[in-house]
């Protein structure tokens, strides 16, 4: 298989697995244990805290399509409220026993999650950190001992690896958090009324990236994409596939074969649990849906 479009396949099936701690039903009161109030302060601090206490502008940098203002609020004091360690290991609990819940006690049992997990962290031990800093300080973290939260946190190096390189893509293209979100919503990949707000970026703001998008000839007046956008959009998702692809590499093809079957069933059962929608705000299809041709 070829190794963009595995990557891009693996992302679909890799990413409910690692979204199990923003879908969670106790999400927020896992968070407000150690001291952080509400979902967003829980979410940027958990997400954030294997780099350390670092200050808001390294997190509106790292997590790009944000508004700043939203960032600033959520970790204005969220080192004083939990020390990153403690942010961490309370994520590390939540994405245990949400799998868990999810998955079943039967096919926790399985061979099939130890063996899921052991190719997955083949793939994401092989993965560069260079250029990639929410990636690196992941890489930091020990590895966890059950398979099926190391087969969590293989997802979740996995997918912080292609998210930086997809923040690599969208800088190297000029669009900006906002503009991001506008073409997300545009695609159909999500809607813009979800990114918008889950996103809090501002009428005006909003409006201002949807007309420089327009000026650039990608979006038309109805705030959907022109052939032009489409081609752009395309870019970069096949971009982002691309720099996703080089840790991937260190399967063959027997092995990835294996590997996205295995994930499809463990995938399946997560979505069918019921506590991941679509759209969402982090622009997953669903994977028990046809994928778009490579």
């Amino acid at each position: 298989m070829e190794d963009a479009r595995f990557a891009r396949a693996t992302w679909r099936v890799l990413e409910p697995l690692h979204a199990v701690v923003y879908f969670a039903p106790d999400v927020k009161t896992a968070f407000e244990d150690v001291g952080l109030h509400g979902f967003w302060r829980g979410y940027f601090a958990s997400r954030a805290a294997p780099m350390g206490p670092v200050p808001p502008e390294v997190v509106i940098a790292t997590f790009y399509n944000f508004h700043p203002d939203m960032v600033r609020w959520a970790m204005a004091d969220g080192w004083q409220r939990a020390e990153p360690a403690a942010v961490t290991a309370a994520r590390l609990r939540l994405a245990e026993r949400t799998l868990r819940a999810w998955l079943g006690e039967d096919a926790l049992a399985s061979p099939d999650v130890a063996e899921a997990a052991a190719l997955a962290r083949r793939m994401a031990e092989a993965a560069s950190p260079l250029g990639r800093p929410l990636f690196a300080a992941y890489t930091t973290l020990d590895w966890p001992d059950e398979p099926h939260v190391i087969l969590w946190h293989a997802a979740t190096l996995l997918r912080e690896h292609r998210g930086d390189g997809h923040v690599v893509t969208l800088v190297g293209e000029q669009i900006d958090g906002c503009e991001a979100n506008v073409l997300a919503g545009a695609s159909g990949a999500t809607t813009g009324e979800l990114q918008q707000a889950s996103r809090q970026w501002p009428d005006d703001e909003w409006g201002a990236a949807t007309e420089r998008l327009r000026l650039r000839g990608w979006i038309d007046t109805d705030s959907t994409l022109t052939p032009a956008g489409s081609a752009a959009k395309r870019r970069l998702e096949d971009r982002t596939d691309e720099l996703a692809a080089p840790p991937l590499a260190v399967l063959d093809d027997v092995e990835r074969r294996r590997l996205l079957d295995l994930l499809e069933r463990l995938s399946r059962a997560v979505l069918d649990a019921g506590a991941i929608t679509f759209p969402n705000p982090i622009g997953l299809p669903d994977p028990r849906e046809p994928a778009d041709p490579p």
